[in-house]
């Protein structure tokens, strides 16, 4: 398995258990302070793995322009996390997390307009896939 494999599926699992550990964490809370609490832990958890790795040095060498796009990121990240608790508090974790996976057609979308990342059939016929199977999910 290549390593790029290996890091998506366990991003993938990580991010399926997510949905049913953030579904019982938000309730009775709002939203936006269990968001807050998630984010701290992850700040917590990412800068503890940075400066265990001695990775830290890097800051120095941050340029502009990546700077900006990482700010824009995080932005990004905070916005969907924020809807996303929401979203948990309003319908079934397994409804949200197929929704939520619409990420993927965006991405692909924005990858192609953005960075010119080709888009073959196949991975077309997944992307419509995916795009009907969560239509299918909501309305179940």
């Amino acid at each position: 398995m290549n390593s790029w494999m290996f890091y998506a599926l366990l991003s993938a699992t990580a991010a399926g258990a997510t949905a049913v550990l953030a579904k019982v964490g938000v309730q009775g809370v709002p939203s936006n302070l269990a968001t807050a609490v998630r984010t701290a832990v992850v700040l917590v958890f990412a800068w503890g793995i940075v400066l265990a790795r001695g990775e830290s040095s890097g800051l120095r060498d941050l340029k502009a322009r990546t700077l900006v796009f990482l700010l824009l990121s995080g932005v990004a990240t905070g916005l969907s996390w924020l809807a996303y608790f929401k979203a948990l508090q309003l319908a079934p974790a397994s409804r949200v997390a197929a929704i939520d996976k619409l990420s993927l057609p965006i991405t692909v979308i924005l990858a192609w307009l953005a960075l010119g990342e080709p888009v073959s059939l196949r991975l077309s016929i997944g992307i419509s896939l995916m795009v009907a199977g969560a239509a299918l999910t909501v309305g179940s």
